[in-house]
């Protein structure tokens, strides 16, 4: 077969096109995982508000570490009873500044958390940050700890 400068560039391009297209499928794959984290976050954050056992049981890992800002950690089942029994409920929730970095099955999340609780009456303001380890299991993204801080 001969090959000619036609053959010689449509296999270049051919060539790139390809290594390209391998070089951005982890790419890819990772903007996909950080999307389906913050989709995780969000239905988090939903059912912090509106708490449902049936929502924050699949969203938490059993092993789930959570940290509040006041010191206190809670295990998976006191982190959910907790919020069903609605103590300190919250009255609204907003997540800002927001960075997701996936590496594996596990992702680390950083945001600023505002809102209101209300604890018997009392309205309190909350502005904390929050770090959150995601971890994938089984294919899903479950919570495995969460430490908030006072900023």
């Amino acid at each position: 077969m001969n090959l000619d400068r036609r053959h010689l560039l449509l296999g270049g391009t051919a060539a790139l096109a390809a290594s390209s297209l391998i070089a951005a499928s982890p790419a890819m794959a990772q903007h996909g995982e950080e999307h389906a984290v913050a989709q995780a976050v969000e239905a988090l954050t939903r059912a912090m508000l509106d708490p449902d056992r049936r929502a924050l049981e699949p969203l938490c890992a059993d092993a789930l570490s959570y940290g509040h800002s006041a010191g206190r950690v809670e295990t998976k089942a006191e982190f959910i009873a907790n919020l069903l029994a609605k103590t300190a409920a919250f009255r609204s929730l907003k997540v800002s500044a927001q960075t997701i970095a996936v590496t594996g099955n596990e992702a680390i999340v950083r945001h600023v958390l505002d809102g209101e609780t209300d604890s018997a009456g009392k309205i309190a303001p909350v502005h904390i940050g929050v770090l959150q380890v995601w971890q994938k299991q089984a294919g899903n993204w479950r919570l495995f700890a969460r430490q908030a801080f006072r900023i």
